[in-house]
């Protein structure tokens, strides 16, 4: 059954993932939006502490998106209550358009994994993810999107395809998706399977936005490590997505964070592949 949503939030075409130690070129750029990761927010007496240079950004007007990674909307236990209002809470702080999670579990049986998993793909997963994200849906004052996750395994249970899966997700929640067209290609290949095909499969008409990433192969696997630079296949991908949607593209940049110089020439080469007007003019003229 399909359900009512809400529109899609309006965010510029360019967007950088909000890292303390790129905070400096992040204020000197001008980001169409940015992401940043929920639990590494301060609170402090269950307010919120944003860093002052990402405070900067939202009084500027540039669209800040919280971004989790410990709800665990995938696992069988429900979300649980305080890491909900920690996301309502950053939503709320930084006038957010809209927050995000991952399509994953993090903990079971009181045991923190520290690391994303994947679901099983079977109506039984859905029916959890469904439970859950309705559950955090009541918390929240913003729409909330939710990310497909590059995953290394598969689960011998399932029994839909990725497309299948996210589509009828979709189907059932109405809920805005973050396409993360790196861990398209990241799953595409270790699966064996084309990236292009498996991303014309998927329904971008609940697009919010998509993450750009790069990584590395090693002993046949390709690893999304987010300390690479993006790849051409994962720009073709940006091209092809941006050919069906008029998304907005962010790249994420986690750890071995590369000379300004070498990040604006990787921004714009994401700005060139969705056909878009580069950020980075103005942060060359500082950074140089």
């Amino acid at each position: 059954m399909t359900i009512a949503t809400r529109a899609v939030p309006a965010l510029g075409d360019i967007g950088l993932g909000w890292r303390r130690e790129i905070a400096g070129v992040i204020t000197d750029l001008r980001p169409g939006f940015c992401e940043v990761i929920v639990e590494s927010v301060p609170m402090r007496r269950r307010r919120v502490r944003p860093d002052p240079a990402l405070a900067e950004l939202v009084a500027r007007g540039v669209p800040v998106i919280p971004h989790g990674v410990a709800l665990s909307l995938g696992g069988v236990e429900p979300v649980q209550p305080a890491r909900v209002r920690r996301l309502a809470a950053c939503a709320e702080t930084l006038d957010a358009p809209m927050v995000s999670e991952h399509i994953a579990f993090v903990r079971a049986g009181g045991i923190e994994a520290g690391h994303l998993l994947p679901v099983p793909r079977t109506r039984e997963a859905l029916d959890v993810l469904v439970r859950n994200i309705e559950r955090t849906r009541k918390e929240l004052d913003v729409p909330l999107a939710v990310e497909n996750i590059a995953a290394f395994v598969e689960w011998p249970e399932s029994d839909l395809s990725e497309s299948e899966f996210l589509t009828e997700l979709v189907q059932r929640t109405g809920v805005l998706l973050v396409l993360d067209v790196a861990n398209v290609y990241a799953n595409a290949r270790n699966r064996g399977l084309d990236p292009q095909r498996e991303l014309a499969r998927l329904p971008v008409e609940r697009v919010a936005y998509s993450h750009v990433a790069g990584g590395y192969q090693r002993d046949g696997i390709y690893h999304d490590t987010h300390t690479d630079r993006t790849p051409p296949e994962v720009l073709e991908l940006v091209t092809a997505l941006r050919e069906r949607v008029d998304t907005p593209f962010m790249l994420e940049r986690d750890g071995r964070y590369p000379p300004a110089a070498e990040l604006f020439d990787e921004l714009d080469a994401i700005a060139a592949a969705a056909g878009a007007a580069p950020i980075t003019a103005g942060a060359r003229k500082v950074w140089r």
